[in-house]
């Protein structure tokens, strides 16, 4: 059997024609009911809820999510060079004092950017990047 449009199922099917009749089936009322909002043309969406859709859209949307731990101070190794000497003692105070971090408590992490020029600097309670590692090495 060749493939044509006469013998596809559904190619013919014709589309639903609303009020044209009594004949048609859906005649007088038209499938909408008797009276009412939604039985009028544009009745379906809005008028009664046009006050709430404005509510709806003032409101902000809560989306995503937000972590409950606690994000990393971010510390490069070209603003260690501008903050301290040779033989520097680097932990969470000193990077306090010298400014780089806001607050002792939240954690802080050592990135590898920029080129560090300090020798012999002493590292205690800050985490580190993989890049940072290797650069503090090559320095010491």
């Amino acid at each position: 059997m060749e493939l044509s449009l006469h013998n596809l199922k559904g190619a013919n099917k014709k589309k639903k024609r609303i009020g044209r009749g009594n004949a048609s089936g859906h005649g007088t009322y038209s499938t909408r009911g008797i009276k009412g909002q939604r039985s009028r043309s544009g009745g379906k969406g809005g008028l009664k809820r046009l006050g709430l859709r404005q509510v709806l859209f003032a409101t902000p949307k809560k989306k995503g999510f937000k972590s409950a731990k606690p994000k990393n101070q971010v510390v490069n190794l070209s603003n260690l060079n501008k903050s301290f000497k040779d033989g520097g003692e680097i932990n969470p105070k000193t990077l306090l004092k010298a400014k780089l971090i806001n607050d002792i408590k939240s954690p802080i992490k050592i990135l590898g950017n920029g080129e560090l020029k300090l020798k012999k600097l002493k590292f205690s309670n800050v985490k580190m990047s993989e890049s940072a590692i290797n650069k503090i090495r090559l320095v010491a």
